[in-house]
């Protein structure tokens, strides 16, 4: 774990611009918010998913998060079918404030294009620097 700016940036993940973090689980992939991006958030206070077996399409919004602050779309770090959807962060959306990297994830999703996406998003070195630019 690398802290940034007062910032929690795991290693293992890939991370988008967006504030999204991808973990790799074989032939599957768990997708949630960022430390830095809950921490801008402040208090959440509501998520829309999609639901299981629709599909999302890298850089593309398939969801919202609302906090007392604003309200911002969730943008796919990769294109996909969802498979798993956490409902636990629908019904307790602080979730995601206080554990934006393990009970707060939201979607698990068979991605189309695995490789080739993830060359398109950034490893967990360079997430550390883009997180210094912040």
């Amino acid at each position: 774990m690398v802290k940034v700016k007062d910032a929690e940036v795991p290693e293992g993940l890939y991370y988008s611009k967006d504030y999204e973090w991808v973990k790799i689980e074989g032939d599957k992939v768990r997708i949630g918010i960022t430390d830095y991006a809950q921490k801008q958030l402040r208090e959440i206070v509501y998520v829309e998913l999609p639901a299981e077996s629709d599909t999302i399409t890298q850089n593309e919004p398939y969801g919202t998060v609302e906090s007392v602050k604003a309200v911002s779309d969730l943008i796919a770090p990769l294109s996909g079918t969802i498979e798993q959807v956490n409902t636990e962060v629908q019904s307790s959306p602080e979730t995601l404030n206080e554990d934006p990297y393990k009970k707060g994830w939201l979607l698990v999703i068979k991605p189309s294009n695995k490789d080739a996406e993830l060359k398109k998003i950034m490893d967990h070195t360079k997430a550390v620097e883009w997180h210094q630019n912040l």
